[in-house]
């Protein structure tokens, strides 16, 4: 397995992985499927903003899953904190794919500069995102209960965050000592 840059040749299965949880699971609370006119303007965006998009591909170049940061808000303040989504082609399941995409795209936003990274993650129907988060350094920071509807079934969100790294200058701006 590998990990590469998101291509255009890569959109049309990212579509079909994503719709594949859109029409049967409650780990997106997205209701309509993307089609690649969608995903193509999502790369070109987070491109835009140097923002990782990765995915991991088999030996033989098949697509197994793909993780991107966007931004966390439009705020300004807010612009070295990210929320990720990451999502396994349903046949990777299980195999260590997700482990190995989340490490590898947790590097690629630490080389971007960037210093949080949020996940949002369905509280219901998503253990195994929660779970692969927590082994990732991902911490729980709290739980929004019944803030959207899917399937006729209220749901919520549970927050987590990974710091990866605190502000350059905290260093620089401690008092010197009075000798």
């Amino acid at each position: 397995m590998r990990f590469r840059d998101v291509d255009d040749a890569d959109l049309l299965r990212i579509r079909d992985i994503y719709n594949h949880y859109v029409r049967t699971s409650t780990v997106t609370f997205d209701e309509d499927q993307a089609d690649e006119e969608y995903w193509a303007h999502r790369k070109a965006e987070l491109a835009a903003r140097g923002l990782p998009f990765l995915v991991a591909v088999d030996d033989d170049g098949a697509l197994l899953g793909y993780a991107f940061a966007k931004p966390w808000s439009p705020k300004s303040a807010y612009r070295f904190t990210v929320e990720n989504s990451i999502y396994l082609a349903p046949e990777a399941a299980g195999r260590g794919v997700g482990s190995a995409l989340l490490a590898a795209f947790v590097d690629a936003c630490r080389a971007a500069g960037l210093r949080t990274v949020i996940a949002v993650i369905a509280d219901r129907g998503a253990e195994a995102s929660i779970a692969l988060h927590r082994r990732a350094g991902f911490v729980d920071v709290g739980v929004l209960p019944e803030v959207g509807e899917k399937f006729g079934e209220a749901l919520g969100v549970t927050l987590m965050r990974l710091a990866l790294a605190g502000p350059a200058s905290v260093a620089t701006e401690r008092p010197a000592s009075a000798g």
